[in-house]
């Protein structure tokens, strides 16, 4: 699993920082997680392909986290895309992109598939037989989600040299891998955790960005393996934190906390503050292991 860091600021874009952005690698899924102005340039500059992007997830509808979308989407029928497209994403943002497409007479040629959120509780989005992914219902001034994104238990493996003293015949690998006891040469019958071993624990990642503090998400994302939580102010700035439904770095160390988080990485980060390091030593007076986004960044999870 790995995450790149397309943008990691909040607001507008700048010469040398980008709003929101990030492309998750997981279980040969690249799944794009907002889409700010800049991404499909970040894209290119990070050397990842277009055509591996089907899912896009968009936590919200403020334009530093879509404004880059429907320039995405053009590029794609620039690029003569086939492959469907699907953007899970609050209600309205449909027919934002369509009248676009409408009033610009460029309707894509592949399918744009819109999966409209608007469920205030957390809900399962997409399920393949690798990888779910749940919302995360968040509290900022418009409706907002995060996203988990988790790895399902992979096949056992095989202990080569139990399974061949066991007597076991080829045909029946498959079926050990998935877990059942199965008949050997001799007809007996042979147990499964004799001869198999446990699969790689599945690895876990939660997107949290924009929210207030919000206790209520830690039962969703308790044990998670890595978090990124927005932390657009520091402690001397927390005063505009509740007005403006945005966390600090302290406060979203304490949600990794709550929340036994095994990393915590921060982004959006204000671009009133010179030195983003002063996020990290705010955070690990309450959690020790945190990290920090930067823009082109790739975190191997």
């Amino acid at each position: 699993m790995n995450l790149t860091i397309l943008g990691c600021y909040s607001a507008t874009p700048r010469t040398n920082t980008n709003p929101t952005s990030q492309v998750l690698e997981i279980k040969n899924h690249m799944f794009l997680i907002d889409c700010g102005e800049g991404t499909q340039v970040e894209l290119r500059r990070n050397k990842i392909k277009f055509s591996r992007i089907k899912h896009i997830f968009i936590s919200h509808l403020h334009g530093d986290h879509y404004f880059g979308l429907v320039g995405l989407i053009s590029t794609f029928r620039l690029l003569t895309r086939e492959a469907d497209l699907h953007i899970y994403a609050p209600k309205g943002l449909k027919e934002v992109i369509t009248l676009q497409m409408k009033l610009a007479d460029s309707w894509t040629n592949y399918k744009l598939i819109f999966h409209e959120l608007s469920s205030k509780a957390s809900e399962l989005i997409f399920e393949d037989d690798k990888v779910q992914v749940y919302t995360i219902p968040l509290k900022h001034r418009v409706y907002t989600n995060g996203f988990l994104f988790k790895e399902k238990e992979g096949d056992r493996k095989l202990d080569i040299e139990a399974v061949e003293q066991a007597n076991i015949n080829i045909a029946y690998y498959r079926k050990l891998k998935q877990g059942f006891d199965v008949e050997n040469e001799d007809g007996e019958i042979i147990k499964n955790e004799t001869i198999t071993l446990k699969p790689k624990k599945p690895k876990s990642y939660a997107f949290c960005s924009d929210t207030v503090f919000n206790e209520e998400i830690v039962a969703l994302i308790r044990e998670v393996d890595v978090l990124y939580h927005e932390s657009t102010f520091l402690e001397k700035h927390k005063k505009y934190a509740d007005p403006t439904k945005h966390s600090t770095a302290k406060q979203a160390a304490l949600i990794a906390k709550q929340a036994n988080a095994g990393k915590l990485i921060l982004g959006h980060y204000s671009t009133r503050y010179d030195n983003i390091e002063d996020f990290k030593i705010e955070a690990k007076e309450i959690f020790n292991n945190v990290e920090l986004a930067k823009d082109g960044k790739t975190f191997k999870l």
